[in-house]
Order: C-alpha cells, then sequence, then structure tokens
C-alpha cells in the first residue's frame, strides 16, 4: 500500500539549522543479534494527517523498509529529497521508505501533521509513506521505536536516524542520521536485503 505524504508547513517556518550530537553519527552498526523470532512490523499507525489505520507488517509484507523519523525544521530536512529519490528508484524492486514525524529533538517539528504533510508533499515532492507523528526516544517512545532500539543498540540520536528492515520484517542495520540516503554503505546494504527472497 502506498500513502501519499498530503496536506503543510508554510515556508516560514521552514529550516532552522540543526546539528546533530557530535558522535560519529556517520556509522552505520548492524542490527544486534535478536531471536529469530518476530517482525518488528506488527503495528498499527494512522497515515500521516488522516484517520486511516495501517497494520505495517501487513501493509509493507515481503519490503525492504528504511524507517526514518523526520523533521520539518532540521538542517538534515533537505534528505527528503534523496529518500523520495532512493524510493523512486528501488520501490519496483521491493523497497519502501517509510517516515514517521517525531518533534523529540529540539522542537523541530512542531507543526499539526496536516501542516508536516503539506510542507514534505510541496516542497520535497515526497510521497513516499508517511505516518502518524510520533515519539521516538525515551519512555514514551511508540512500540515500534521500542523495537527497533532493543533490536540494534541505539535510539535516534537526532532527526533522520535511519533502519532497515528486511523482508522478513526483522531488522537489518541502522544508520546515523549524517548518513545521506546515498551513502555507499547505505546502498550497499539494500543492496544486500533486497537480494534475499520474499517470504512465503
Amino acid at each position: 500500500m502506498r500513502l501519499s505524504c498530503l496536506p503543510a508547513l508554510s515556508l516560514a517556518l521552514l529550516l532552522t539549522s540543526c546539528t546533530a550530537p557530535a558522535a560519529p553519527a556517520s556509522q552505520a552498526s548492524p542490527a544486534a543479534a535478536a531471536p529469530a523470532a518476530a517482525s518488528v512490523l506488527d503495528h498499527d499507525y494512522r497515515a500521516l494527517a488522516s484517520r486511516q489505520t495501517v497494520n505495517l507488517a501487513q501493509a509493507h509484507a515481503g519490503q525492504v523498509l528504511l524507517v526514518v523519523n523526520t523533521a520539518s525544521k532540521c538542517g538534515f530536512t533537505k534528505q527528503y529529497e534523496g529518500l523520495e529519490a532512493l524510493h523512486q528508484q528501488l520501490s519496483p524492486r521491493g523497497f519502501a521508505v517509510i517516515g514517521f514525524p517525531s518533534n523529540d529533538f529540539l522542537g523541530q517539528e512542531p507543526g499539526s501533521e496536516e501542516q508536516i504533510a503539506e510542507f514534505c508533499t510541496l516542497t520535497y515532492g515526497v510521497r513516499f509513506p508517511m505516518y502518524e507523528k510520533v515519539v521516538v526516544t525515551g519512555p514514551q517512545a511508540t512500540g515500534l521505536y521500542r523495537q527497533l532500539t532493543a533490536a540494534t543498540g541505539v535510539a535516534p540520536g537526532w532527526n533522520f536516524h535511519k533502519y532497515l528492515i528486511g523482508r522478513d520484517g526483522r531488522v537489518r542495520a541502522q544508520f546515523g542520521s549524517r548518513v545521506t540516503p546515498d551513502a555507499p554503505e547505505l546502498r550497499a546494504a539494500i543492496e544486500q536485503a533486497l537480494a534475499q527472497p520474499r517470504p512465503r
């Protein structure tokens, strides 16, 4: 199922610079060896600015996913463009980017879901699936992000942190905010995941 990012922040709210923590966010790490069992995708979320609820495991069954926490007023916001290009290029092979707006880091996603949807659509042409605004760190983190953090040992340290999920719904790797959508290490990890057969 493909859900476009619909309605948007006014250009006046645009890109305040954000600085990721000084830690080497550009490094990717494989997911911690986790019990083979469960897909992390068995969660229900609303499509952004919508009442429609989507079960991630059903909507994205058999896909390779890049899960990204997004923000509209961050120095990394321009990654939306690269993420959309990646989604468009690889979606015919069973790949999707999915975004979760979050206001966790210095209040850099303050708008309503309708404002966020309009902003990312009009400014960056985002058509990859965007889901409801969530908390991604700390005790209030949404269920998906608690599982992603547990599987990798790494919680998002800033906006545009990336988790790579394989066709089987298990986490394969995580990438810090500074890893751009066209980074060789990210592309290589995606290609490895896409090479795996779809589960039966």
